[in-house]
């Protein structure tokens, strides 16, 4: 993942694509007006009359119209975004200030500037007796919509972490923008056209201010309390920087949002080729570090929470890598500056840790899930060249790669009960439940209910994989010999051959056990308020 020191930069050209794509809606809707094609012109006009024509005679219906008219006027609309801009310069929010206050200037002058150049007369049959005195083109109302709904996508975007939340802004802001030019068409005092060039010009101007001022920093209203009600000072950030292209431009983000929410300059710990966080954790802890920070892929993760473990210092996540399972089953957002904000100004939650051994397997811990067989395979077969191409495809072909990985013959004993024998492909002991794409893979695992959950998936054939996905996605409970499941405190997998294995998607190569133990709420990790 690439950072800028202000922004990540897909998204900053994702917004520059949408102001282009904007930009050159609006000119060509001009230029189709400048150059009066007639046939497009004499649609619009029929059309319009239509509509006017069957609201004219519905009193309440223009009233109604009146109204959000009124509601929906520029200048109501440019006052409200100065208001938020006023409140981002008391936070000290003074790039998104700035941001709001350009774009609301610049429209002030571009709209009406652009009807002035144009000079396109009203249409002549409004439903009531209100008709504008001023030129139709771009329409001045749907400019300013446009310029509220950008404006309003954008701040959504930097403030809210949860992303059903967001699309159910999103939906919100492009109603009211829709709800505001439509009602100019009804009214009869534009053309369609006139509002289409509004909101494109409107929406276009905040859009190409973002993508060069970039004001993506979060905008907070202020440190949040921790659980215990005391915010921690001292504060360390165990860093892979094989995961940033910019280490440097990295802690200037996590820097700014440290001094945003009141926190210590942070102690920064690079990890190695040769040691993926435990020495780096280790010194932070000495240090008398608060709360650590685990930037990285969940190989850094992982170590950092195994060392974490049975201390009370609680852990942030700002997840750097292609799975990134803890996060996602913990709701951690996974845009880097969200995640910040959550490791910052969340609450503590206590989650179970699970302590695995093998043989030829030091004693550690994983989160998320360890396996044996073809997962594990799939893990091994994603190269991290492959995944920084990719992503979280290169898994999928992995995966592609190793479906004819051998089955095994493996004993699994939960709660040292006796041992089940079993011909598995894959054998995968979960804390969590959820794969990336919100794939059900352990359905009843929870993080934090001192259990652990078994899948053992059997295929009888290369087209039997088919009917094992089919019942993962449906979340089916059913137990046979193509996919058995269990739950239990302590689980031992042996197989009769070595095998590869995993810990939270890092292979460690082969072996024929693993013994798995879960110490419930031995770790306390920030999530989402």
């Amino acid at each position: 993942m690439a950072f800028s020191v202000r922004a990540e930069p897909r998204r900053r050209r994702r917004v520059a694509w949408w102001a282009g794509a904007l930009g050159a809606t609006f000119g060509l809707v001009w230029l189709t007006v400048a150059l009066e094609w007639s046939w497009l012109l004499e649609l619009e006009r029929d059309l319009g009359r239509q509509i006017s024509d069957a609201v004219r005679g519905n009193a309440a219906v223009v009233d109604a119209l009146r109204v959000v008219s009124l509601i929906g006027e520029p200048t109501v609309i440019r006052l409200l975004l100065l208001l938020v801009a006023g409140y981002a310069a008391i936070r000290r929010r003074f790039d998104v200030a700035w941001w709001l206050t350009l774009s609301v200037l610049l429209q002030l002058l571009i709209a009406p500037g652009l009807k002035l150049v144009e000079g396109r007369a009203r249409p002549t049959w409004p439903a009531s007796s209100y008709l504008p005195d001023s030129y139709a083109f771009p329409s001045g109302h749907a400019a300013g919509a446009g310029l509220f709904v950008a404006a309003a996508v954008l701040l959504t975007h930097s403030v809210v972490s949860r992303r059903s939340t967001r699309l159910a802004l999103d939906a919100i802001w492009f109603l009211v923008g829709l709800v505001i030019g439509l009602d100019r068409v009804l009214l009869g005092v534009h053309y369609p056209s006139d509002v289409l060039a509004g909101w494109a010009v409107g929406a276009a101007i905040p859009l190409a201010l973002a993508a060069v001022l970039v004001p993506w920093a979060v905008f907070e209203t202020g440190p949040a309390p921790t659980t215990t009600g005391i915010r921690p000072s001292r504060l360390a950030v165990v860093l892979n920087p094989t995961k940033v292209n910019d280490v440097a431009a990295f802690q200037m983000l996590m820097n700014a949002a440290v001094e945003r929410h009141g926190w210590a300059v942070p102690r920064w710990y690079e990890t190695t080729a040769e040691d993926a966080g435990i020495a780096m954790t280790h010194a932070a802890l000495a240090d008398g570090a608060e709360m650590v920070v685990a930037a990285g892929g969940d190989g850094t993760v992982r170590v950092v929470c195994s060392e974490l473990a049975r201390t009370g210092v609680p852990l942030g996540i700002v997840p750097l890598g292609t799975g990134n399972l803890l996060a996602r089953n913990l709701d951690v957002p996974l845009r880097v500056q969200d995640a910040m904000t959550v490791a910052l100004s969340g609450q503590d939650r206590a989650i179970d840790v699970v302590g695995v051994s093998g043989d030829g397997l030091p004693e550690s811990c994983f989160t998320v899930m360890g396996g044996l067989g073809f997962d594990a395979a799939i893990m091994a077969g994603a190269s991290d060249a492959l995944k920084a191409r990719m992503g979280w495809r290169a898994y999928v072909v992995s995966a592609i790669r190793n479906l004819r990985y051998p089955a095994s013959r493996v004993e699994i004993s939960v709660d040292d009960g006796p041992y089940q024998r079993h011909r598995a492909r894959t054998v995968v002991i979960g804390n969590v439940g959820l794969l990336q794409a919100g794939i059900p893979l352990l359905p009843d695992a929870r993080v934090d209910d001192g259990r652990l959950d078994v899948v053992v998936i059997a295929p009888q054939r290369l087209i039997g994989w088919v009917f094992v996905v089919a019942r993962v996605l449906r979340r089916g409970r059913h137990t046979d010999a193509s996919l058995a499941r269990m739950t239990g405190r302590s689980v031992v997998v042996r197989a009769n051959q070595p095998v590869a294995r995993q810990l939270d998607g890092d292979p460690i190569g082969e072996g024929r056990e693993l013994r798995a133990t879960v110490m419930a709420g031995t770790l306390l990790v920030r999530v989402p308020r």
